[in-house]
């Protein structure tokens, strides 16, 4: 999955935020964005490239920040893009060097900085045409997509393992594609939410398999519950019905187990877990 770096405020547009893929872009230059801007939105001494420190006037400021963050000299960037903020402040100009900036931090792995950026801009501008991208860069940073979000899980104790990221990217996502469900980035949002529901059911699974396995029943039955009731029909449900039934089991809780089996008996008729012996070695 791509991820994109904003693209400058094109006229066609109505002076619309357009954060699309960096291949094939084509945009007006920086300094007819910018011209466009002084024309229309800026005021004050802003508004009056004079005012402004010689050789930079806001179209410099921010085509120097552009090619600089083109260049891979990021750390130079950003500080051209806090400086355009200060000048350009109140306009569509200055919330774009700003999410320019948050995507900066995204890319130099500064998760912490790039978060705060953020959710400053949503808080500031929470109708801002480019808000249904500050969701969008806010779910990336938490959706670690190297990793395949639960990829690097080791035998550790598992039951500890913190996965606020994963939820604060489910979070980000479900603002986008409900409060946008028209947005370019919105298709993408669902494929991820649709990832992070299973991974999360999944890191359940692992959780309550994890109990089982050092004779911890109550707790396996447990989590292997909260999998089935907070993620209906995902493929990590079938195993956590077993689990479900395997633990009571052990429990000497026939009811219970009888109960998780028919269960999965009538859910998934093919489910290989029923041929399983309840107690086996198959979960060990």
């Amino acid at each position: 999955m791509h991820q994109p770096a904003p693209a400058p405020i094109n006229r066609q547009t109505q002076i619309m935020f357009k954060f699309v893929q960096p291949q094939g872009l084509r945009v007006l230059t920086a300094t007819a964005v910018v011209a466009v801007l002084l024309a229309g939105s800026l005021g004050g001494c802003a508004a009056d490239p004079k005012a402004l420190p010689e050789h930079q006037n806001v179209g410099k400021l921010y085509e120097e920040a552009r090619e600089e963050a083109a260049a891979g000299a990021s750390d130079r960037a950003i500080k051209l893009y806090e400086r355009l903020e200060g000048l350009a402040a109140g306009t569509l100009l200055a919330q774009q060097a700003q999410l320019e900036r948050a995507f900066l931090h995204y890319k130099m792995q500064e998760k912490a900085q790039s978060l705060a950026i953020i959710e400053r801009f949503l808080k500031l501008h929470p109708t801002s045409p480019a808000a249904d991208y500050a969701y969008y860069l806010q779910g990336l940073i938490n959706f670690n997509d190297d990793l395949g979000l639960f990829g690097s899980i080791v035998k550790t104790d598992l039951a500890e393992r913190d996965q606020q990221a994963s939820r604060d990217a489910y979070q980000s996502f479900k603002q986008l594609v409900d409060r946008y469900p028209d947005s370019r980035y919105a298709p993408d949002a669902r494929l991820r939410i649709n990832y992070i529901i299973n991974a999360l059911a999944a890191h359940e699974v692992h959780v309550a398999r994890y109990y089982y396995q050092r004779g911890a029943y109550v707790a396996s039955a447990n989590r292997a519950q909260q999998a089935v009731q907070d993620f209906r029909g995902v493929p990590a449900a079938e195993e956590a019905l077993y689990l479900m039934a395997a633990s009571y089991h052990q429990l000497g809780m026939a009811p219970l187990r009888d109960d998780a089996w028919r269960v999965l008996q009538n859910n998934y008729p093919k489910s290989r877990w029923l041929s399983q012996r309840l107690g086996s070695s198959a979960l060990r």
